[in-house]
C-alpha cells in the first residue's frame, strides 16, 4: 500500500520535488550547452546507404538541410524483424520528424538489415520516416553499434565509450545469454549472440563549407530522452513499474495493456 496523505502535506512534498525538478532542468539545460560545444570531427570516409531513393552518401542522408539526425535502429543482419526496444522508440519518429525539419534537421534510421527487409517491416509498423540500410558498409561498425563475432566471443566489445561487461557470448539455456536478452532475441527473430553484436544509439552530424562532420552519438541509456514512452511513465504513479522484459511492440500488447506484477 502507497503511502496516503491529506492535501496540506501532498503539498508540502510537491513543493520540495517542485524544487528538485527545477534543479534538475537547470542541469539538462547545461548539460545540452556542453553537448552542443563539442568540437566536430570531420568525416572522410565514403559511405553508402541503400535508400527507397536509391544509392546515397552520408551527405545525401541530408536532404537540403544543414544537420542529420541518425537513429541507429537495432534490425541486424541476421534478424527477421526489428528490435522490440527500438520499435518502442521509432514510433515517435513520424510526429516529430516534419518538427526536426523545421529546425533544419534530417531524420533517418539506420540499420545493417538489407533495405526490402527493413521496408517490409516499417509497413507492418504502419511508419513513413525514412530508413536506409548499411548493409556492406563500415558505418554501423565506425559508430560503435555493431561488433564482429571475434569482438564479442573474445569480450573486446567497447560499447558506450567503454568496456562492455555484457558483451561477450555467454553460454547458458536455451541458447545463452540472460532472461531478457532472450526475449528479445526471439522477439527480434535472430539468436541471442546475434543480437549482441548490434545495439541502439544516436548520432549527430553537421554539414559545414560543403563537409561533413560527426558532431555528438549517445548509447544505452543516453537514448532514454528520446524514448518517449518513458518521459510518460516517469510521470505516473508507479513510474516505469518494470518486473522484467515487458516491453512489446506496440500492436502486441494483450488488451492493449502491458503485462506488469
Amino acid at each position: 500500500m502507497h503511502e496516503t496523505s491529506g492535501r496540506e502535506r501532498w503539498m508540502e512534498a510537491r513543493l520540495r520535488l517542485l524544487a528538485a525538478e527545477k534543479n534538475l532542468m537547470k542541469q539538462s539545460d547545461a548539460v545540452a550547452r556542453q553537448r552542443q560545444e563539442l568540437p566536430w570531427v570531420k568525416i572522410d570516409k565514403d559511405y553508402r546507404f541503400a535508400t527507397e531513393q536509391g544509392e546515397m552518401t552520408l551527405r545525401d542522408l541530408f536532404q537540403g538541410r544543414s544537420q542529420l539526425m541518425v537513429y541507429h535502429f537495432m534490425f541486424g543482419e541476421n534478424f527477421g524483424s526489428g528490435c522490440v526496444s527500438c520499435s518502442s522508440i521509432a514510433d515517435g519518429f513520424n510526429g516529430i520528424a516534419p518538427h526536426l525539419a523545421g529546425h533544419d534537421v534530417m531524420l533517418w534510421a539506420v540499420s545493417k538489415a538489407p533495405l526490402d527487409r527493413l521496408l517490409t517491416y516499417r509497413e507492418r509498423m504502419d511508419w513513413s520516416f525514412p530508413w536506409a540500410s548499411s548493409h556492406g558498409n563500415d558505418f554501423n561498425r565506425d559508430f560503435g553499434v555493431w561488433f564482429s563475432e571475434d569482438e564479442q566471443r573474445d569480450g573486446q566489445i567497447v560499447y558506450n565509450y567503454s568496456p562492455d561487461p555484457s558483451g561477450p557470448w555467454r553460454e547458458g539455456k536455451e541458447g545463452g545469454g540472460h532472461e531478457a536478452e532472450r526475449h528479445f532475441a526471439r522477439a527480434s527473430g535472430t539468436d541471442v549472440a546475434s543480437y549482441l553484436r548490434d545495439r541502439p544509439g544516436l548520432s549527430t552530424f553537421a554539414l559545414q563549407g560543403g563537409e561533413v562532420y560527426h558532431a555528438y552519438s549517445t548509447y544505452a541509456r543516453g537514448v532514454d530522452p528520446i524514448w518517449a514512452m518513458y518521459s510518460w511513465l516517469d510521470r505516473a504513479p508507479l513510474g516505469r513499474n518494470e518486473t522484467g522484459p515487458w516491453t512489446r511492440r506496440r500492436t502486441e500488447y494483450p488488451d492493449g495493456r502491458a503485462e506488469t506484477k
